[in-house]
C-alpha cells in the first residue's frame, strides 16, 4: 500500500510539471577542439535490382519489397521545407528526373531554393550509381554526363563529390577518371575486402589520397573515404518508421524518458569511430536502402540528437553533407596515406569473393557492350546529318544505356524480370537509334542527287540479330537483275580493313567494290551449332522460326575510311562469270599427319589431329613461335552445405572443384580453308563448340565459342572457363584492364596493401576484364581480348583463364534472393541460356603487344556498322554517294588517339571527346604526346568557339582546375613531372593529348542561324 501511495504521489507531482513545445537548436556549427559528427542524411535507391526501376519509383510490386522512391522524395522535400537547418543528399538522377517531371511550377521553385541554400545537395549525380567492375569507361562517362547535364540545366549546380557507396569493389578508373577528371573533390564508398578493412581500421588509413593512374599521377588524384563498416548509421541509430532503434523520448510526462541514455550512446559511438579516423571530423551516413519514405521519423530524431548532444558538450553534432565534410578534412591540413591501383577483388568473409558477377548474365553483358558501340556510332551519324528536333533521336538509347550501368544491372546481379526490363529498354532505344542511323546514311548517300530526286529516300535495313546469324536483308534471293548493296560505316578515326561476314542463301554470288572491281570473297558453311542457335533464338525473339534457306557465310575483306563509309555490291553470279570461292572442307579423320596447320597468311596455328587441340602458334612475320594450348573446364558451384554455408551465386564465386572438359572424339575436327580465312570447327561436347578463325591479313586468332544450355540436371551448378596455356615463365604475374583503360599489374595470392591470407586460391585471384588480359616473361607476351565483361585470372604461370558462362542452382545470400539460372523459352519449351561470344588471342615479343591490344580493342568496341539496301542494275551506284568520310579526306587520327564522343547537343554545338589510348611507358613509339587538328576534324565548317570542359561537360576545365584542392600526401616521394596537353592555339586549333589523357570540348560551329564575324575561343589554363 505504501508503494502505491508513493507512485500516486509521484504522479500528482508530475502533473505539476509542464510538457510543452521544445525548439531544437540544429544550427550548423563546427567546433575546432571537439569531435565533430557530420550527420549525412541519405537514401540509397537502386535503379533496379529486386524490382524494376519504375516499380521502385512508383512503389509497385511491393510483395517483393516495400520501396517507393516517389514517397522518399515527397517526404524528404516536405521535411526540408519544415526546417532550413536540415540537409539531405540525393544521388540517382534516373529517379530524381522522374520525380521532377511530375512537380508543379510552385514546387519546382521551392526545390530550387532548397538546392541553392545547400539543404538539398546532388552527390555523384549520374543517372545511376554505376558498377565499377563490368562497365566500359565510355559508358561510365556517358551516364555521368547525362545526369550532370540534367543537374546543370535545371539547377545550375555542379556536383563536387563521388558517392559510390554500394558497388562491389572499386576501380582505378573510378578514382582518376570518374572522380578527379570530373572535378570531384572527394570520393566515398563502403565495400572493401574484409582483410583490407581490418588493417585500415587498425592503422587509421580508411581515408587516403588515391592516385588511380600512373600516367596522370598526382594531377588526377582524389581524397577517398572508406566507411568504417557499411553505408548505414552506427547500430542503434536507424529511424525508419518500423526500425527498432530506441528514439529519444524527451517528454517528461511520458514513460521511458531517456535523453541522457541516448546521448551517452551517441557519444560512445562517436568516440569509437573517432578512434579509427584521422582528424576530429567523422561522418555518419544516416540512411541506407530506400529509406526516408517517412522522412520525419528520421529528421525528428536527428533534430533531437543534435540538440541534446550539443547541450551535453562532449562532442559536436551537425547536419552535414559529404561536401561540408570534405572541406573540413581539407582544412585540417593533415597528411594522408597514398593509395594506388584499385580495390579488387572484394570479399566480405573468407569464402565469399564477389568475383562471380564479373561474368554473371554474359548475354546481357554482351548486349550492353554491343549497344554501347552502336550508340557511339549513331551519335556520330546523327551529327553528320544534323540532329532532328521532331524525328527519331538517340535519347532513348542514351537513357537505357545509362540505367544499364547501375551496379545491379550490367553486373548481372538483378532478378530475372529486372534483367528483362533493362534489355527491353535497350531494345526500344535501339529501335529509335536504328531509325537515326538509317535516315542519316540515306541523307549522306543522297547528297549527289539533284533536288528533284531528293524524295527518293534510300531504305536502309540493319541486322540487330546478326549475332545469331539472322539477317533478312542479306538472305534475300537475288534475281531479276537485283543486287544487294552493303554499306559499311567505320566509327573509328582511322581507316580500317576487316573481313565482313554475312549470311546468304545462295552459293552463286560475287562481291564488287563501289568502283565495280571484283573483291575476293569466300563462302563458308554454317556450323551445326550456329544453325541450331539461329533457329531457336530467332523464334524466341520474333515468335516465328526463320527460313531454312541460309547455308553459307559470305566473307570478304572490306575497307572503310575514318568516320565514313564505303559500299560493296553482292550480285548473283552466272555460270561463266565471277563467283565467290566455296571453302574446302576437311576433317581430322582425313589428315595423314599428326598435326593440322591453318592460316593462309603470316599467322599459322597447329592443331593435333588426334586430340583436336591447339598445339603451336607461329607468326612468320614477327618470328614468334610458341607452344600454345587451349582447353575448357568447369568449376562446380559450391552449394553451401559444408561447415560454411556460402554458396556460389550471382555475386559470389565459390568453386567446389575444377573439372576438365575433354574433346568429344566422336565428332572429328572440321577444317575450312579459303582465300580470305581459315576456320577450325570443334564440338567439345553436346553443349560446347567453338570456331577458331585465322584471317589471311591478320596476326591474331579469333575464337567464337558457343556454350549452353549448361546441364544442371545432375544437381550441380557449373561455371565454364577456358584456358590458354603457354610455357612462359610469368612469375605469378598478369595484367588486367581497368574499365577498358589502364592495365593494372596483378600478382597471384598477393595484395599490395596487406598481407593476404589465402582462403580461396581460385576466386580470390579473379579480376574483372573488360578489354583484355595478358601475361609476359623475358621474351614473349600472350594477350587475350574480350567482347564483353568477363572474369579472368592467371592461376598457373604462362596461362590465362577466362570465365565465359555460369549457371547455378543456389542463391549466394547476398540479397537478390534468386538463383542465377537463365533460361530462354519458345512456346512451352524452356532451356538454359546459350551464349555465343568471342575472344581474340595473340603472342608477341615482349613489349610489342600493346599496339595490338589498343588498336584491336578499339575495333572490338566499335565494330563496323552494316546497312543493306537493294539496287536494280547499277542505278544505285551511279546516282548515290558510295564512299564518304566525315573528316578531311586527307586526314586520319593518329594510331594512339580515339574519338570517343562526337555528339550534336544543339544546333551548331558539338560535344567532342578525344582520348589517348596508351599509358606512359606502354609502347616505345605510341606512349608520347599526340595531336588532333580540329580544322580537319570538321572540314567545310567554320569553328567559331572552342571551350574545354571537365570530363562530364558541366564546367569549364580552367575553372575546375582553379577550384581543385591540393591535398598533402604522407611521405610523398618526388614523382616524374606529369605532362598534359597544352592550351589550344585559337588560330591553329590543334589539341594535344598526353598518355591516358581524355580531353572534352564544346565546339561551336558556324551555321546559317548564327552570324559570327570572328573566332571566339575559350582558353584553358
Amino acid at each position: 500500500m505504501a508503494i502505491v501511495g508513493l507512485l500516486f504521489a509521484g504522479f500528482l507531482a508530475g502533473l505539476l510539471v509542464k510538457s510543452e513545445y521544445i525548439e531544437y537548436n540544429t544550427t550548423l556549427r563546427i567546433v575546432p577542439d571537439k569531435i565533430n559528427v557530420h550527420l549525412v542524411p541519405h537514401s540509397h535507391d537502386d535503379v533496379g535490382w529486386l524490382k524494376t526501376v519504375d516499380q521502385y519509383y512508383v512503389g509497385a510490386n511491393n510483395s517483393i519489397r516495400g520501396a517507393c522512391v516517389q514517397n522518399v522524395l515527397d517526404s524528404v522535400i516536405s521535411a526540408l521545407l519544415d526546417d532550413n537547418n536540415r540537409k539531405f543528399i540525393y544521388v540517382e538522377m534516373a529517379f530524381f528526373q522522374r520525380w521532377w517531371r511530375q512537380q508543379s511550377k510552385a514546387m519546382k521553385i521551392k526545390v530550387k531554393e532548397l538546392v541553392n541554400s545547400g539543404q538539398l545537395e546532388f552527390i555523384n549525380g549520374g543517372m545511376c550509381m554505376h558498377d565499377e567492375a563490368t562497365p566500359h569507361y565510355i559508358d561510365l562517362i556517358d551516364q555521368t554526363t547525362l545526369g550532370h547535364q540534367f543537374i546543370k540545366d535545371e539547377f545550375g549546380k555542379i556536383p563536387r563529390v563521388g558517392w559510390q557507396i554500394d558497388p562491389f569493389g572499386h576501380s582505378a578508373v573510378q578514382a582518376y577518371l570518374l572522380g578527379a577528371e570530373i572535378g570531384f573533390d572527394s570520393l566515398f564508398f563502403a565495400r572493401i575486402d574484409y582483410q583490407d578493412r581490418a588493417k585500415r581500421l587498425n592503422e587509421k588509413t580508411l581515408e587516403v589520397i588515391w592516385q588511380g593512374s600512373k600516367s596522370l599521377g598526382s594531377s588526377s588524384q582524389i581524397f577517398t573515404g572508406i566507411f568504417p563498416r557499411h553505408y548505414d548509421p552506427p547500430d542503434g541509430f536507424t529511424f525508419e518508421i518500423n526500425d527498432v532503434s530506441p528514439p529519444i523520448q524527451d517528454d517528461i510526462l511520458l514513460f521511458d524518458y531517456n535523453v541522457q541514455e541516448r546521448v551517452n550512446d551517441f557519444v560512445a559511438a562517436a568516440l569509437a569511430q573517432a578512434n579509427v579516423t584521422r582528424t576530429n571530423h567523422i561522418m555518419w551516413t544516416m540512411g541506407t536502402d530506400f529509406r526516408y519514405q517517412y522522412a520525419n521519423s528520421w529528421f525528428r530524431q536527428m533534430d533531437k540528437f543534435i540538440h541534446y548532444v550539443n547541450q551535453d558538450g562532449r562532442v559536436n553534432a551537425l547536419y552535414s553533407t559529404p561536401s561540408i565534410y570534405t572541406d573540413a578534412k581539407y582544412a585540417a591540413n593533415e597528411q594522408w596515406p597514398l593509395k594506388t591501383d584499385d580495390f579488387f577483388p572484394y570479399a566480405d568473409h573468407p569464402n565469399a569473393y564477389w568475383t562471380g558477377y564479373f561474368t554473371s548474365r554474359p548475354g546481357f553483358k554482351g548486349y550492353v557492350r554491343a549497344m554501347s558501340g552502336y550508340y557511339l556510332a549513331a551519335r556520330q551519324l546523327e551529327f553528320l546529318k544534323g540532329r532532328s528536333k521532331s524525328g527519331p533521336n538517340t535519347d532513348a538509347l542514351a537513357d537505357a544505356l545509362a540505367i544499364a550501368q547501375h551496379h545491379d544491372a550490367v553486373s548481372g546481379t538483378q532478378r530475372q524480370h529486372v534483367a528483362a526490363d533493362y534489355a527491353k529498354r535497350l531494345s526500344m532505344g535501339y529501335v529509335e537509334a536504328e531509325k537515326v542511323v538509317a535516315s542519316s546514311l540515306a541523307f549522306l548517300v543522297e547528297q549527289r542527287l539533284n533536288s528533284s530526286n531528293r524524295n527518293q529516300v534510300t531504305d536502309f535495313q540493319q541486322c540487330p540479330l546478326l549475332n545469331i546469324s539472322y539477317c533478312p536483308p542479306s538472305e534475300v534471293s537475288l534475281s531479276d537483275g537485283k543486287s544487294l548493296v552493303v554499306l559499311i560505316y567505320n566509327p573509328l578515326g582511322w581507316k580500317r580493313e576487316e573481313v565482313i561476314r554475312i549470311p546468304v542463301s545462295s552459293e552463286k554470288v560475287f562481291v564488287q567494290d563501289s568502283g565495280g572491281k571484283e573483291v575476293e570473297s569466300q563462302l563458308l558453311p554454317l556450323s551445326n551449332a550456329t544453325t541450331s542457335l539461329r533457329k531457336y533464338y530467332a523464334e524466341a525473339y520474333m515468335g516465328e522460326a526463320p527460313s531454312e534457306k541460309v547455308k553459307y557465310w559470305l566473307a570478304f575483306l572490306a575497307s572503310a575510311p575514318p568516320l565514313g563509309f564505303s559500299t560493296y555490291i553482292v550480285s548473283r553470279s552466272n555460270e561463266t562469270g565471277a563467283s565467290s570461292t566455296i571453302s574446302k572442307v576437311y576433317t581430322s579423320e582425313e589428315s595423314t599427319n599428326n598435326s593440322i596447320e591453318v592460316g593462309q597468311g603470316s599467322l599459322k596455328l597447329l592443331f593435333s589431329a588426334d586430340e583436336g587441340k591447339l598445339t603451336n602458334y607461329i607468326n612468320s612475320k614477327s618470328l614468334v613461335t610458341a607452344l600454345a594450348e587451349q582447353s575448357y573446364s568447369f568449376y562446380s558451384g559450391n552449394d553451401g552445405t559444408d561447415k560454411d554455408p556460402q554458396a556460389s551465386g550471382a555475386y559470389v564465386f565459390r568453386p567446389n572443384g575444377s573439372f576438365p572438359i575433354k574433346f568429344h572424339r566422336q565428332v572429328p575436327l572440321t577444317v575450312i580453308r579459303g582465300p580470305v580465312l581459315d576456320e577450325v570447327h570443334q564440338q567439345l561436347n553436346p553443349w560446347i563448340s567453338q570456331i577458331t578463325r585465322v584471317f589471311e591479313g591478320k596476326e591474331h586468332a579469333e575464337v567464337e565459342f558457343t556454350i549452353g544450355p549448361i546441364p544442371v540436371d545432375d544437381g550441380i551448378g557449373k561455371e565454364i572457363t577456358t584456358q590458354i596455356t603457354t610455357t612462359m615463365k610469368t612469375n605469378k604475374t598478369f595484367y588486367t584492364d581497368s574499365n577498358g583503360r589502364d592495365f593494372i599489374k596483378r600478382i597471384r595470392d598477393y595484395r599490395s596493401d596487406w598481407d593476404l591470407q589465402v582462403n580461396q586460391p581460385v576466386a580470390g585471384n579473379y579480376y574483372p576484364v573488360n578489354l583484355g588480359i595478358y601475361v609476359q616473361d623475358n621474351s614473349m607476351e600472350l594477350s587475350v581480348l574480350v567482347d564483353r565483361s568477363v572474369g579472368g585470372a592467371s592461376l598457373v604461370d604462362g596461362q590465362i583463364e577466362l570465365m565465359l558462362h555460369r549457371r547455378l542452382i543456389h542463391d549466394d545470400s547476398r540479397g537478390v534472393g534468386e538463383v542465377l539460372n537463365e533460361t530462354v523459352c519458345v512456346i512451352d519449351k524452356c532451356e538454359g541460356l546459350t551464349i555465343q561470344g568471342k575472344f581474340y588471342l595473340r603472342i608477341d615479343h615482349v613489349g610489342e603487344g600493346a599496339r595490338w591490344r589498343r588498336a584491336v580493342g578499339q575495333e572490338i568496341y566499335s565494330p563496323l556498322l552494316l546497312a543493306f539496301t537493294e539496287q536494280d542494275g547499277n542505278n544505285w551506284l551511279h546516282s548515290q554517294v558510295s564512299t564518304f568520310t566525315g573528316i578531311d579526306a586527307s586526314y586520319t587520327l593518329a594510331d594512339n588517339i580515339a574519338l570517343i564522343t562526337l555528339q550534336e547537343v544543339e544546333i551548331g554545338k558539338v560535344l567532342l571527346r578525344l582520348a589517348h589510348l596508351y599509358e606512359i611507358g606502354e609502347d616505345k613509339d605510341y606512349s608520347v604526346m599526340a595531336s588532333v587538328e580540329l580544322k580537319k576534324l570538321f572540314p567545310n565548317k567554320k569553328i567559331i568557339k572552342v571551350t574545354e570542359m571537365g570530363l562530364s561537360a558541366n564546367q569549364e576545365r580552367a575553372e575546375m582546375e582553379k577550384k581543385k584542392l591540393a591535398w598533402k600526401v604522407e611521405g610523398s616521394a618526388e614523382e616524374l613531372k606529369v605532362v598534359r596537353g597544352g592550351p589550344v592555339d585559337p588560330s591553329k586549333l590543334v589539341v594535344e593529348l598526353a598518355p591516358m589523357e581524355i580531353r572534352t570540348f564544346f565546339i561551336d560551329l558556324f551555321n546559317s542561324l548564327q552570324m559570327v564575324s570572328e573566332t571566339d575561343f575559350s582558353r584553358p589554363l
